[in-house]
């Protein structure tokens, strides 16, 4: 069975009439894993968007109303739930194996008939960030990559968050000291060299979940490589974007992955 494959689809109540919300079973290395499907009605061709959800179990779960509204602006969006959520099968652990769900989302929307010439962005929201960077890493083809208060250095995550700590002990085995090289695993800084997608990076400087400092070290990286980057950073906003700059900015970051032609990005490859 094909990385991707929908395994079983099940329709879902949608909080906007104008999309139709999907409550999906795919493939994903070995394992069936659910996530949420979100498509325009009609029949136009579309571009992909990879939801990346943040947190961990519970904490974060993917909203329908947020994969609607990016659907809303013009996307097929696909968002995991990550292997052992929701009655899927595995074991989620914060951007290690479970990177392969990002990778089946991947596959699941180039492989959608509505997807435009196979352009899918990805998209990733505070853990998601890490996520999505393992998705452009992975994948040469992505068309466009936006972190959202992004995590971008495990080691730095398990240093700033005391409270997540015994969880990310418990789900990576040890600490940064007794175990380095799984946080570097989890770390995508270490291999943006094999990134091609441009890279919109937001951030509050005032966020206290994901310090603006990931945000910062991503960008310095990208720079130094010469990889395409713009930065969105809001003195004034913390994690949580209040409403009506939630949706400006989701109207901007559309905007953005619209405008975004790969090909301007490859010389070379």
């Amino acid at each position: 069975m094909r990385n991707g494959e929908i395994i079983e689809r099940i329709p879902f109540p949608s909080p906007n009439p104008g999309v139709e919300l999907s409550l999906l079973t795919i493939w994903s290395s070995g394992f069936k894993v659910k996530g949420f499907l979100a498509e325009p009605k009609g029949e136009e061709k579309l571009d992909g968007f990879l939801y990346l959800r943040g947190g961990i179990k519970g904490v974060g779960m993917v909203r329908p109303a947020r994969i609607a509204q990016f659907a809303d602006r013009g996307f097929i969006v696909f968002a995991p739930f990550y292997r052992g959520n929701r009655g899927g099968e595995g074991n989620e652990d914060f951007a290690g194996e479970d990177r392969e769900d990002a990778f089946s989302g991947v596959e699941l929307l180039r492989h959608h008939p509505r997807v435009n010439n196979q352009r899918v962005h990805a998209f990733g929201f505070s853990r998601g960030g890490i996520m999505a960077l393992q998705v452009g890493v992975e994948y040469s083809s992505i068309t466009s990559i936006v972190t959202w208060g992004g995590v971008s250095d495990m080691i730095l995550t398990y240093e700033e968050r005391e409270d997540l700590r015994r969880m990310l002990k418990r789900v990576i085995g040890g600490s940064p000291n007794k175990n380095p090289e799984a946080y570097r695993y989890r770390t995508p800084l270490y291999e943006l060299e094999k990134l091609h997608a441009p890279v919109l990076i937001i951030h509050g400087a005032k966020d206290t979940n994901v310090s603006i400092e990931h945000a910062y070290r991503l960008e310095e990286r990208l720079k130094k490589l010469n990889k395409p980057v713009k930065t969105l950073y809001f003195e004034e906003f913390n994690h949580v974007f209040p409403p009506a700059d939630n949706r400006i900015m989701v109207k901007e970051l559309c905007s953005w992955m619209n405008n975004q032609n790969r090909q301007e990005h490859l010389q070379g490859e």
